[in-house]
């Protein structure tokens, strides 16, 4: 069977922080270089303040466009009172994909030891919009990425989530 060609994704990069701006967004700078090394497309960039309402809105923001394929969001992810994205994530996500968060914490702890267990990066799908949410530093967004890629690459097998797509709409 021949490889397929590769098909790039419309992604929506959203950076959750009450003192970032795109100035200084280190991680969101992070992640659009990355996406776009890949071959993908960086269809919006955002950044929202570390309030549930504002997450929620832009998580269905990108749900609901369908010109967006992928959400990633970085920051939020921890522990602190602050820390918010889960729960905003909780809302919309009708599927969880538990792996991404188990396999990112294990790859963490080889870096920053026990600390790993702070964090409560997760991805899911809601309709057919493929969710990633990551910590806050360009480190973790980079290590995450190594195994988000992957999984947004049509070529990659023995299967990936950019080919389930379709699959994913409700009929």
């Amino acid at each position: 069977m021949a490889t397929p060609n590769f098909e790039p994704l419309s992604i929506a990069v959203i950076t959750v922080s009450d003192t970032r701006i795109l100035d200084n967004d280190r991680s969101g700078d992070t992640l659009v270089d990355l996406i776009t090394q890949a071959g993908h497309h960086v269809a919006r960039r955002v950044l929202v303040r570390d309030e549930q309402p504002e997450i929620v809105a832009a998580l269905l923001a990108g749900r609901n466009d369908d010109a967006i394929d992928v959400v990633i969001t970085t920051g939020g992810t921890g522990i602190t009172a602050r820390d918010v994205t889960p729960e905003a994530f909780a809302q919309i996500v009708e599927k969880e994909l538990r792996g991404f968060g188990e396999i990112f914490r294990q790859q963490s702890f080889t870096k920053i030891g026990t600390s790993a267990i702070q964090t409560r990066a997760s991805a899911g799908i809601s309709g057919a919009t493929i969710f990633f949410i990551l910590p806050g530093s360009p480190g973790a967004c980079k290590d995450a990425w190594g195994l988000i890629v992957e999984m947004l690459d049509n070529r990659y097998r023995p299967c990936n989530l950019s080919e389930m797509r379709p699959r994913m709409r409700k009929s």
